[in-house]
């Protein structure tokens, strides 16, 4: 079960890692889009739209991805909070289909195991 546990810390962090990718990519996208736009068409409102709008989409990424990567690091330091943690983030997972939802499946498969439970009490794989 100790590499079901290690896998499951790797998936939440890379997968959690292309949101922050995901992030900045929509960050340059929007905001860089609605600036040559605004000036290009000389309309300067699009501008500041584009840039909230941009800002607050990249923020609302940033702010879903960062708990599951802390929670995959905890995991791989069978941290018992990280165990809580990732269990609650798996469920949330499982809206986002289909990568999401086979993540999320998985991951809770191998946390809610008795084994899995009794190596996060002890603190330590055996």
């Amino acid at each position: 079960m100790e590499q079901h546990v290690t896998f499951v810390g790797a998936l939440h962090i890379g997968y959690n890692a292309f949101g922050i990718l995901a992030a900045m990519a929509v960050f340059v996208l929007i905001v860089g889009g609605g600036l040559i736009g605004g000036l290009i068409s000389e309309q300067e409102i699009v501008i500041p739209i584009t840039f909230f709008l941009g800002t607050a989409i990249a923020f609302w990424l940033v702010v879903v991805s960062v708990p599951g990567i802390i929670g995959g690091i905890g995991l791989l330091k069978y941290k018992s909070w990280a165990r809580y943690l990732v269990l609650v983030l798996a469920i949330l997972d499982l809206l986002n289909i289909p990568i999401g939802t086979a993540i999320g499946v998985y991951s809770i498969w191998v946390l809610a195991q008795d084994e899995t439970a009794k190596m996060f009490a002890s603190g330590s794989a055996e």
